[in-house]
């Protein structure tokens, strides 16, 4: 099947009123509470039967890698955590920088990236943080990070993805479908003061907001359920996409798109 074309998104992403420096900040505030210190927390345990916490690359990344659909070039990982994507970024050519919020994420990410003997940068930065050359990335992937950005951040995550692209440039991601995430809407994330442990999305809510900014999606799919143990991560309540910035060759017709319309 062929990618379907992406919606019209004018009425919600080209013309939305963009949030104030000065109200972002204030909802940011207003989530810092139960937010900020979450992550650290959150990796302090390594033992804990977290599905993300072992050392396999994601299924997807590992497909479109080894089909030659994302090419090696300089790569950021958004949201790092442990680096067992970035070390496999890093093993196939790539010259991989890995951002993460949490310290303890860094600290554990150095420490594997050493015992795999390959090269990766680390920061440990918030993404809203990061200074990226415009236009300089071959690729940017994000397995996990983007289903806990908060709502009012959504539109200058799509702009710093697009942004950092190189024309023709790659963005792969992995994300919470709405079994995966907590369930909360937009206004209830700001009601509850919290994301639930992070927001899940539907296929059509996808593709609205990731049809923009000169992206094309090839790829929107359920991710593959994989054993434990497997040499690749695979979770059934996650979505994978790949997408290509413009003005490059279009991914469109190289890949069988395999959509899953929600049950």
């Amino acid at each position: 099947m062929t990618p379907a074309p992406c919606p019209n998104t004018a009425s919600t992403l080209d013309h939305a009123v963009m949030p104030t420096d000065d109200s972002l900040a204030k909802l940011d505030a207003l989530l810092a509470g139960t937010e900020s210190q979450r992550w650290d927390a959150f990796y302090a345990d390594r033992a804990k039967p977290c599905p993300f916490f072992g050392t396999a690359p994601d299924e997807s990344l590992v497909e479109w890698v080894s089909r030659g659909l994302v090419a090696p070039g300089k790569a950021i990982d958004l949201g790092c955590g442990n680096a067992r994507n970035a070390i496999f970024l890093a093993r196939h050519g790539f010259a991989v920088e890995g951002v993460d919020y949490s310290a303890a994420a860094v600290e554990w990410a150095g420490e594997r990236i050493r015992q795999a003997g390959v090269a990766v940068t680390l920061r440990h930065q918030s993404v809203f943080e990061l200074a990226l050359a415009p236009g300089t990335c071959d690729l940017v992937y994000d397995s996990g990070c983007f289903h806990h950005v908060p709502p009012h951040r959504r539109q200058s995550y799509v702009a710093l993805v697009a942004d950092a692209l190189k024309p023709g440039g790659c963005f792969g991601l992995t994300c919470f479908r709405p079994e995966g995430g907590s369930g909360y809407s937009d206004d209830e994330v700001y009601e509850r003061r919290s994301m639930g442990g992070g927001l899940g999305y539907e296929q059509a809510r996808l593709r609205e907001i990731w049809c923009s900014n000169g992206l094309e999606i090839s790829v929107l799919r359920q991710m593959q359920e994989l054993p434990t143990g497997s040499s690749s991560f695979g979770k059934s309540f996650l979505w994978v996409l790949l997408a290509r910035k413009g003005q490059g060759p279009s991914l469109r017709g190289a890949v069988q798109q395999v959509d899953r319309q929600d049950e």
